[in-house]
């Protein structure tokens, strides 16, 4: 489907480009950031969180997780390195997608996970039915939301408009587009205060606060990974989502990288 929209459909996506916010040197900055920022949320993940879970497969999610935090963390390194990401830009955008999404996405639902599984009255079997629901939920979620990003993208939303009608009609659109996201997440809400409360007797606001919060945290990551994705295919596809060695962006009529 996104073979048949033409380059000026994705326009307003180098908006990020466009201010620097997203270019290879701001992202440069923020990969040697997340060495830290990956370190952190590992050892508060699998060391204040992990000691007392009775969340099963920990040991081999430790592994796991600690094998590609590494790698990430390697690369992030190599990839701060200007004679590298200069001719690397579209791995380096890759890169920051899966740094980003393990800092605020995947540590901090494995974090929430643990923390579950450590409270009195949790079983294991409960406690992966949990995981399997609000992992489904996260499913729902990603796909609504790729679906409703390439309805706009079809209906010309993300085209280049001088009008404030069509910009204001863009957004009234992208509200009403936001309801099935906005119902699943609200559902995923209900069953984990619901799972906190009736399996394991969680009653204090703010440990189910932030248990909940960590878990939306994990949703809201992937609700902007089909944008990331969409802008990252953009590099590969068209040459204008790139930089030339001064660290401009190309201008937009240039296809092929």
């Amino acid at each position: 489907m996104l073979k048949e929209l033409k380059e000026e459909d994705f326009a307003v996506l180098r908006g990020p480009l466009e201010s620097g916010r997203q270019s290879p040197t701001s992202f440069a900055a923020i990969l040697l950031l997340s060495v830290f920022l990956q370190s952190l949320s590992f050892v508060l993940t699998y060391v204040a969180a992990a000691d007392e879970t009775i969340f099963p497969y920990k040991d081999q999610m430790f592994v796991t997780h600690l094998v590609i935090t590494v790698l990430l963390i390697i690369l992030s390194v190599v990839y701060a390195i200007p004679a590298v990401f200069k001719k690397g830009e579209k791995f380096q955008y890759l890169l920051s997608i899966l740094v980003s999404q393990n800092i605020l996405g995947v540590s901090f639902y494995i974090c929430a996970l643990f923390f579950i599984g450590s409270e009195r009255g949790i079983t294991e079997q409960s406690l992966l039915q949990f995981t399997a629901v609000t992992l489904l939920f996260g499913l729902i979620v990603f796909i609504l939301t790729c679906v409703r990003f390439l309805i706009l993208l079809k209906k010309g939303a993300y085209r280049r408009g001088s009008s404030k009608d069509k910009l204001r009609s863009k957004y009234e659109r992208g509200i009403k587009t936001y309801l099935p996201i906005i119902i699943t997440g609200s559902l995923g809400v209900v069953f984990i205060l619901q799972f906190l409360i009736r399996s394991i007797g969680i009653y204090d606001l703010e440990t189910a606060f932030m248990m909940v919060l960590f878990i939306l945290l994990f949703y809201a990551m992937l609700f902007v990974l089909p944008e990331q994705l969409v802008i990252l295919y953009c590099k590969y596809r068209f040459d204008s989502f790139n930089f030339n060695q001064k660290g401009n962006l190309k201008p937009l009529g240039r296809k092929g990288a």
